[in-house]
């Protein structure tokens, strides 16, 4: 069994967003292509590219007062077939200081048949943090035949939010233990032992599942602008891909459902192309 772990810290330094902390053990890879400049990006990864019985990784981030970052990942993280059930798990951890902005936006999830994952992130944000959250997965490896034919896929996404701003003055306090609002709290498990997971009114004809949050001022005008044309879409009939959109706070969630990954990401990208002046580029330009 493997238990990688990796963190990343990001400042501010002589007025730009700087990596000052970067370290990763096996499995776990952290590459950072963008060390300083307008936005931080870093990419996380792991040997062999995906997931093995027994791996139960961690990464903890930390983004300073004012700094930006992006993270992303190589590609999809893909989950092996697992028969024994060993667990096979993947955390995040992270705190986000006064004025910060973190773009979490991994590739999705690819559960293969027979595996079992389970994810667990936590967010931890200053009064005035933003944090754009990102979290999808796939039914597998379709063009070999798998589709939602994996053991059990579980995943948990908690946003907490410091609701007093005289707590950042209190560094030496750790954020989880500060006065702190649960914000958004999103849980999904999806196992055969409840039924068919194709079954049509479980993932019917769909192969990719996205939640999208975006919480926080930098990202303010971005969520109103999606609720206003999610409201305004008409539904259609048996149409390739779902939209829905709630508000969280000054925020959204935008919940996707399409046929394909590419769709998916595809949508996705429309949306979130805007981000790309805070970041100092497009960095989904090239992947989806």
């Amino acid at each position: 069994m493997d238990a990688g772990r990796a963190s990343l810290a990001v400042g501010m330094v002589s007025g730009v967003s700087t990596v000052t902390s970067a370290r990763a053990t096996n499995p776990l890879k952290l590459l950072t292509p963008r060390t300083r400049g307008k936005s931080v990006w870093a990419y996380s990864s792991s040997f062999g590219g995906g997931l093995v019985a027994g791996d139960e990784v961690r990464l903890e981030l930390d983004i300073e007062a004012g700094a930006r970052c992006f993270l992303g990942t190589q590609a999809s993280t893909k989950v092996y077939r697992n028969p024994a059930l060993r667990p096979c798990s993947q955390q995040t951890h992270a705190k986000l200081g006064p004025a910060s902005l973190l773009v979490f936006s991994p590739d999705p999830v690819q559960p293969f048949a027979g595996s079992s994952y389970q994810q667990r992130q936590e967010f931890h944000l200053a009064a005035d943090a933003s944090l754009m959250l990102l979290d999808w997965f796939s039914s597998g490896r379709t063009a070999r035949g798998e589709r939602w034919a994996f053991t059990r896929f579980q995943s948990r996404n908690a946003v907490y939010l410091r609701s007093d701003p005289r707590e950042e003055a209190q560094a030496e306090q750790p954020a989880e233990q500060s006065a702190s609002e649960l914000v958004f709290l999103d849980s999904l498990r999806l196992s055969p032992d409840d039924g068919p997971l194709a079954a049509p009114h479980r993932t019917g004809r769909f192969n990719c599942f996205a939640t999208l949050l975006l919480i926080g001022p930098a990202v303010r005008s971005l969520s109103a602008n999606i609720l206003d044309e999610i409201k305004q879409q008409p539904v259609c009939r048996q149409a390739s891909l779902l939209c829905s959109a709630s508000p969280v706070g000054d925020g959204v969630v935008l919940r996707l459902a399409g046929e394909s990954v590419e769709a998916v990401g595809r949508e996705l990208h429309r949306h979130l192309a805007p981000l790309s002046a805070q970041l100092g580029d497009d960095p989904w330009t090239r992947k989806w």
